[in-house]
């Protein structure tokens, strides 16, 4: 076997000589990728240095002693054993190949400078991940700094993590060779990540992401790239979201990497032309197409030339990952003794358990892979992307009904919000379990979470459920989850909120799009995320609410900061059907009606129908329902509108509101807020209990509600949070007659049973009086 071999020499099929990283290089260069040059010290080097130091026998003795249940044992024998790589000297003919492959890159030009990147021949296993688990240099500046740094490359095989990682795994230390690839450093001006099929969705779009400078501060979390948007059958940009960027990486005077900030009139600027992501986009195709699969690719482009530094196929595709947990370090760590570091909230049922990541709103949230345990101060609307990958989620602030709890519950994975201080607690990396029922947070993770199935749904449909009388619906709010959510025994989705489709897979401000002319491309996104809840439900009816932003959710999106004000409390601010009505919104609410009338005309959905969020009064209804007139969708018997019940005034004027809808759904989480003067978001007052929706105060108001709409012949639901969270809750709707509830996703089929005995009890007591 050749100790050294040029890229273009290798293909995929060269993994085990030179690891997946270098063997990926070569296909590419095969298949005429434009890649920077370089070389590869195969894993003969690697076997040739242990040889010929004499290390080899040391290293194994080593391996053999350590106890990986121990920290400090792992540290000391990582620190022998990389000690010895990098003291010992490499044979004298490697290092003349080395210099004359070197040499040969620059052909008898002054030598510039090189990446030199771990590459590993288990990195491409389906029974293990070793990728990240190496090191990679860059603008390393010398013939004595590329051989300093290739021994560094080749210790990083044991690093503390590592050596513990193949333990675990069952892999022998000596089965796991390190090949090293040296390339031409490409001095970035911009760079990034693609990705040939969108993670999230799965939907087929090519996703980019550009950043200035070289690709570490992006790959690593550090900087929030633009992102744009590709359909790739007809290439063309389906979206752009353009981040501000004050720093970037660049190569220093000595060939180091260093900081550099960027120019302020360059801060918010787009980091690519359009026409370099069209034609970024159809080069990620052709990989696709080359590889036959969805590919996760790096790329930089210098001076307008593009190249591409890696390629390796998604691996994080619906059923590809079978457990809770994708990320946790070891073994060894998941038997350590549970203690308790954190309690708070606790906001979403479940347990799960994996590797910290944290989160803050201005970082790139893909560093959220699927199974972090996910924790920041508080989600926004803008993290739902990167939540819909966590296993669980953890604040410092919030109370039960804030946002992090809803989404979690939606999603139906384990959350606890306000434990106070849990980002000071914990670190990245860390590994931890979150118990969503009692809200503790434990530290290392308890073995049988890894073994959690993910699709809940599935496994919560196949279990038998009696019949209710009372109509029970789903939440929903992420589209892709429609599959998963539709084998749930229910009738339906009672509320799919059209605010989700806008935070992660518009992500604009819509009045910025109407300014701008795309007012068609708005009508589109919108109505494609719909569609794709109403064809999995159909014909089970989807009950859309239009958009409910607070002016400080707005505020966030690209382009909001010059359509929204400055509120104090948004959350009884602009928001709802106010926004609708005024002149400065009319238009972008109008966007949104046409959408629902091209998802039931165009695309035959006719399951789809409209309620209305934060109603105020009666005048706002009647402007609405002509403003929908204006385009199409008028109540008839196929096509319903309904009101959130989520103020007091709707409650004392349900007879006058009734004579404009179909029916109503409660919205106990803000009416609970405004009948009690309790902040939903208020962590301080959820402990004390104030927040509430058992109180006795919102017990009697929705009752009135009901008696009223009954009067009217007009239905009653609840979509709120109460029947979720408290499962009593369910039997007192049912007493007082309520048509339908509406619940997340993970307690369909447990408050099914609920309900139906509460409904036995109701009839037994009928049966009694009359008796």
């Amino acid at each position: 076997m050749k100790r050294i071999v040029e890229i273009s020499e290798l293909s995929k099929d060269d993994i085990p000589i030179a690891g997946g990283k270098g063997a990926n290089l070569g296909e590419l260069v095969s298949a005429g990728f434009n890649v920077p040059p370089g070389f590869v010290l195969t894993t003969a080097s690697y076997d040739y240095f242990l040889e010929t130091s004499g290390i080899e026998k040391k290293v194994n003795d080593l391996t053999a002693g350590v106890d990986v249940n121990s920290e400090s044992s792992l540290q000391s024998v990582s620190q022998k054993i990389r000690a010895l790589f990098e003291e010992m000297p490499i044979a004298d003919d490697l290092v003349a190949e080395v210099r004359r492959s070197y040499q040969k890159l620059w052909k008898n030009k002054k030598p510039g400078l090189v990446a030199v990147r771990s590459s590993a021949t288990a990195e491409d296993l389906p029974t293990a991940s070793f990728a990240g688990q190496q090191d990679t240099y860059l603008n390393v500046h010398s013939e004595e700094d590329l051989m300093e740094k290739v021994r560094k490359c080749w210790s990083s095989l044991f690093t503390p993590r590592a050596i513990s990682y193949r333990v675990t795994k069952g892999f022998e230390h000596s089965k796991v060779k390190l090949a090293v690839v040296v390339q031409k450093m490409v001095s970035s001006d911009i760079s990034g990540i693609m990705f040939t099929v969108d993670p999230n969705s799965e939907m087929p779009h090519i996703i980019i992401e550009a950043g200035y400078g070289l690709g570490e501060a992006i790959v690593s979390g550090k900087v929030t790239p633009d992102t744009y948007v590709v359909d790739k059958f007809h290439n063309k940009i389906i979206s752009k979201k353009v981040s501000k960027q004050t720093w970037k990486y660049v190569r220093g005077k000595v060939g180091d990497t260093v900081k550099e900030n960027v120019p302020e009139k360059d801060w918010s600027v787009q980091k690519m032309t359009d026409e370099q992501i069209l034609a970024l986009g159809m080069i990620g195709n052709d990989i696709e197409v080359h590889y036959d699969k969805p590919m996760d690719i790096e790329w930089c482009m210098e001076d307008g030339m593009m190249y591409i530094v890696q390629a390796r196929p998604v691996t994080t595709l619906k059923g590809k990952n079978g457990g809770k947990v994708s990320n946790a370090k070891s073994e060894p760590e998941l038997k350590k003794s549970l203690k308790i570091i954190a309690k708070g909230l606790a906001a979403s049922p479940g347990k799960a358990g994996g590797a910290v990541k944290m989160v803050s709103e201005e970082m790139n949230l893909d560093v959220v892979k699927k199974g972090d345990i996910m924790i920041t101060t508080m989600t926004s609307p803008d993290m739902v992307p990167a939540m819909t990958r966590a296993a669980a989620i953890i604040t410092d602030e919030g109370g039960m009904t804030c946002h992090a709890a809803i989404v979690a519950r939606e999603l139906g994975i384990p959350c606890i919000v306000g434990t106070g201080n849990i980002t000071h607690v914990v670190k990245e990396g860390d590994i931890v379990t979150v118990d969503g029922t009692t809200g503790v947070v434990y530290e290392g993770v308890e073995e049988k979470v890894v073994e959690e199935p993910t699709d809940k749904a599935a496994t919560l449909a196949g279990r038998a459920v009696p019949v209710t009388g009372t109509k029970v619906y789903v939440n929903l709010a992420i589209p892709h989850k429609a599959a998963e959510y539709s084998k749930l025994p229910v009738s339906g989705v009672g509320l799919m909120r059209i605010e989700f489709l806008f935070t992660s897979y518009i992500q604009e401000h819509p009045c910025a799009m109407i300014e701008k002319g795309r007012q068609q491309e708005l009508v589109d996104k919108l109505a494609d995320g719909i569609s794709i809840v109403a064809k999995e439900f159909y014909p089970r009816p989807i009950i859309l609410r239009t958009s409910d932003f607070k002016t400080n959710e707005y505020r966030d999106m690209k382009g909001g900061e010059k359509f929204e004000p400055n509120e104090q409390n948004p959350m009884i601010g602009w928001r709802g059907c106010s926004r609708y009505v005024s002149d400065s919104y009319r238009e972008a609410f109008m966007q949104e009606l046409k959408a629902i009338k091209k998802v039931r005309d165009e695309m035959g959905l006719k399951n789809v129908h409209v309620m209305l969020p934060f109603v105020r009064t009666i005048d706002e209804v009647r402007q609405i329902t002509e403003m929908m007139r204006t385009v199409g969708l008028e109540r008839n018997r196929d096509f319903k509108l309904y009101l959130m019940a989520e103020i007091p005034c709707n409650i004392f004027m349900a007879d006058e509101f009734s004579d404009w809808c179909d029916g109503f759904s409660i919205g106990s989480n803000d009416l609970t807020q405004l009948t009690m003067g309790a902040d939903r978001d208020s962590d301080v007052l959820g402990k004390m209990g104030y927040f509430d929706e058992r109180n006795e105060a919102i017990k009697r108001a929705i009752k009135m509600l009901i008696d009223a709409a009954h009067k009217k012949g007009r239905t009653v639901g609840i979509c709120g949070q109460a029947p979720s969270v408290y499962p009593e809750f369910s039997e007192f709707l049912v007493k007082v007659g309520i048509d339908t509830i509406s619940l997340n996703p993970d307690t369909v089929v447990d408050t099914i049973s609920i309900i139906a005995s509460a409904e036995q009890r109701v009839l037994l007591e009928a049966a009694r009086k009359n008796l």
